[in-house]
């Protein structure tokens, strides 16, 4: 180990939670419970990390508030839904870990904190009908509104989301009819929430363990950028700390949990760890990677799993907090009726309505002329969906920007605006609209998964509520952009059952742990599900500081046992 031990410590604890997500949050939390000093280092100037930009869901399989609905479910169905859709990409002991375990830490911040939880109705897994282990809803959970107003002076420090309609929540959204449908929102109720700083989804959950933090007193140091892990030759024994351009030196007695999420604003990670090119992010510039550069020079072990790509939209003018342009998921607004994705040659190249099918044709090379095939490529609407659902950020009604894509009154016209092939554009429309009459897509089976119509679909459009012909004009196309996971790497550090940071010794580094988006996706490989990424944070720093404590959990164990593991 790199031995560079300070003359002086400036700053002490027990344990140190560099990231103040749900992960890092999760570690302080417990370890406070169990008797140890904790603080908590923050680069930005803000808490709540990504956690606060997510939707908020936390996937738990055998979860009670599930049971207290009567909705059969169990730990074993949840391992086996996951471990196969992994697709060999994951690690069976990992995928049992995070089932086994996910329950227990829910309940015990649901217990320790206050946090308040409900299943999400009618949500159902990624992919129920295909699965045998998926369930039609239960596993997929959302915070209740949490009061803003309670943390204090902390309440402008933490988190909010430029993305997420987060006054309301998935409960609120799609009884209306969902995203489709926001039209039929009750904007008056998310008023009134906004007013009174009532945060629901992402910023929700994680203002429940800002708080969580707070009440127990647990410091947390904003503008603190962590530059160096400090070891004596045996163990992890510090941080180097950058604050306010000076380095401030701090002691962990017990463990450095390392919780500062992925690189997905680091573009030259992304081309070398997850081979993904001229990626837009809906991140603050934070996430960069420090999870390796910290971890990395003591030797910590790095593991892949299949990308996660995604696609996005910028709408002249739009800008985030940090004053660049704003990215919007393109994820509901291409499976809505009237819409479709082509390429250059005008076709499409599989279901937009289903993104864990269609974002893997996005990367595809054609080995035959070293080429993408299918991008860049462009959404295509009519006018019908200009009148009835939200596009990014426009609502109906709203004027189209100036220079934003292309608005032709024939669909030729239209290609030849964007560069794509005008006959290929319009027998593909011609295709689509005769099957979208009939509610079919014979060609990649739009409509068919129950969580594509829950996600993206107008329930009230019939015959399918992910299909529509694009028959009036005038016609509009936006180039999509490929996008970031939401912090969702394909790259990590590889942890074991307790999230102790492994060596490429396959031994644990002492004193050192990792939690949420920083750990390797060992639970999940090859498939993904909404509400997995905050589970794992949630679980693996309430499994990192336990064990920090001197009380790692035997559910792993028990759970293997159980099932002839």
């Amino acid at each position: 180990m790199i031995r560079n031990i300070p003359e002086k410590w400036d700053l002490e604890a027990d344990v140190v939670a560099i990231g103040s997500g749900i992960g890092g949050l999760s570690a302080a939390i417990t370890a406070h419970d169990y008797g140890a000093s904790t603080l908590v280092l923050e680069r930005s100037g803000q808490v709540g990390g990504v956690t606060a930009l997510s939707m908020g869901e936390v996937w738990v399989a055998g979860n009670h508030h599930a049971k207290e609905l009567g909705i059969e479910d169990s730990v074993e169905s949840g391992f086996r839904y996951l471990e196969r859709l992994s697709m060999g990409y994951g690690s069976t002991a990992a995928i049992l870990n995070l089932t086994a375990n996910a329950r227990h830490a829910l309940k015990y911040f649901e217990d320790r904190i206050g946090l308040r939880m409900e299943v999400i109705r009618d949500c159902p897994d990624y992919y129920y009908t295909v699965s045998n282990d998926s369930v039609a809803e239960g596993r997929m959970l959302e915070c209740e509104p949490f009061p803003g107003q309670s943390l204090g002076e902390w309440q402008p420090r933490t988190r909010l989301s430029p993305q997420m309609p987060y006054g309301l929540t998935h409960a609120d959204m799609f009884a209306a009819g969902g995203v489709a449908n926001m039209m039929k929102w009750d904007f008056a109720k998310m008023g009134e929430r906004l007013t009174n700083d009532e945060r629901c989804l992402g910023p929700g959950l994680a203002a429940y363990f800002v708080k969580g933090a707070l009440d127990r007193g647990i410091p947390l140091m904003t503008g603190a950028s962590a530059e160096e892990l400090i070891a004596d030759g045996t163990r992890v024994v510090g941080v180097r700390v950058v604050d306010d351009g000076r380095d401030v030196f701090v002691k962990a007695n017990k463990a450095v949990i390392v919780a500062v999420s992925s690189y997905e604003e680091n573009h030259d990670y992304n081309k070398t760890l997850s081979q993904q090119l001229d990626l837009g992010s809906m991140l603050f510039s934070g996430i960069n990677g420090a999870n390796f550069r910290l971890a990395g020079p003591l030797g910590a072990r790095v593991a892949r799993v299949p990308d996660i790509t995604s696609l996005g939209i910028r709408v002249p003018g739009e800008e985030d907090e940090e004053g660049r342009p704003l990215w919007r998921s393109a994820l509901a607004v291409i499976g809505q009726p009237h819409t479709i994705v082509v390429n250059r040659a005008g076709r499409r190249f599989g279901n937009e309505a289903f993104y864990r099918s269609f974002y893997y044709t996005i990367d595809a090379i054609d080995g035959g002329n070293q080429t993408h095939p299918n991008f860049p490529c462009w959404v295509v609407i009519d006018s019908q969906v200009r009148e009835k659902y939200p596009f990014a950020s426009l609502t109906p009604g709203q004027d189209w920007p100036e220079g934003f894509g292309a608005r032709a009154d024939t669909v030729a016209e239209l290609a030849r605006m964007i560069g794509v092939d005008a006959r290929g554009l319009e027998d593909t429309i011609a295709r689509f609209n005769a099957n979208a009459e009939k509610g079919e897509d014979p060609d990649f089976g739009r409509g068919t998964h129950p969580w594509s119509v829950w996600m993206c679909g107008d329930p009230f459009h019939k015959p399918n509520p992910n299909l529509g012909p694009l028959v009036k004009p005038p016609f509009y196309a936006v180039e999509l952009h490929r996008l970031g996971g939401s912090a969702i790497p394909a790259a990590g550090i590889l942890t074991d059952q307790d999230s102790c940071v492994m060596g490429w010794d396959d031994r644990p580094i002492e004193g050192l742990y990792a939690a949420g988006n920083s750990v390797a996706r060992m639970e999940t490989g090859a498939v993904m599900q909404s509400g997995i990424s905050n589970a794992r944070g949630m679980t693996h720093g309430w499994l990192a500081a336990r064990h920090a404590c001197g009380d790692p959990s035997p559910l792993l164990r028990q759970e293997a046992e159980r099932l002839g593991l």
